[in-house]
């Protein structure tokens, strides 16, 4: 009869054990921070498009594969009405498309007056990051990219905090010292496989 005991008193304590180890959901203040995307099934170009046409002061971009119509145009949008976008993107954003067009997100931006940067100092820039107002930022696997949309399984995740858009921003402000500056569409020598 003692065996019974202990084997069910050690069961007990491991769902004790389990239960207080299991996280609390985050506060709905937390909640207020944060929010989550993933495709497919939701519009998180919407979302970014969105937190670009908010943006009041000041976008920063680091761009891999970069090709979104709307979140282009929500930039060049941002850049009309006075906010300051600077934008960081791959080797391979800068390039002559495989197409033979000579035009490019890079193109588009520099095009509108947006400073572009191509980093060419790492095999991939593989950043998916933009940082609005100083105060939030938005990252993930999402590229900017009409397929990251419509035929991937991505996700994106907005956080409003001014501390960890403060060390994003100094990120890319790094990235940007060891980048050249666009000037059109060139070959910058062959990149690692992603």
């Amino acid at each position: 009869m003692g065996r019974p005991l202990i084997k069910h008193g050690f069961i007990a304590i491991l769902l004790i054990a389990v239960c207080c180890a299991v996280q609390v959901p985050a506060t709905a203040a937390d909640q207020a921070n944060w929010q989550v995307c993933f495709t497919p099934g939701q519009d998180c170009t919407g979302l970014i498009v969105s937190k670009i046409d908010r943006a009041q002061g000041s976008i920063r971009v680091q761009a891999y594969s970069f090709t979104s119509v709307p979140i282009l145009s929500a930039l060049k949008r941002a850049h009309d009405r006075g906010v300051d976008v600077e934008v960081i993107v791959d080797k391979t954003s800068a390039r002559p498309s495989k197409s033979g067009s000579r035009y490019s997100a890079a193109t588009y931006l520099s095009n509108a007056g947006v400073p572009v940067w191509v980093d060419t100092k790492v095999a991939i820039a593989h950043n998916k990051v933009m940082v609005i107002d100083g105060a939030v930022v938005v990252t993930g696997s999402f590229n900017f990219t009409s397929s990251a949309q419509t035929r991937n399984a991505e996700n994106l995740l907005e956080i409003a905090d001014a501390k960890l858009a403060k060390l994003y921003q100094e990120n890319w402000e790094r990235r940007r010292a060891v980048s050249a500056p666009y000037t059109g569409p060139v070959e910058f020598g062959s990149s690692a496989e992603e």
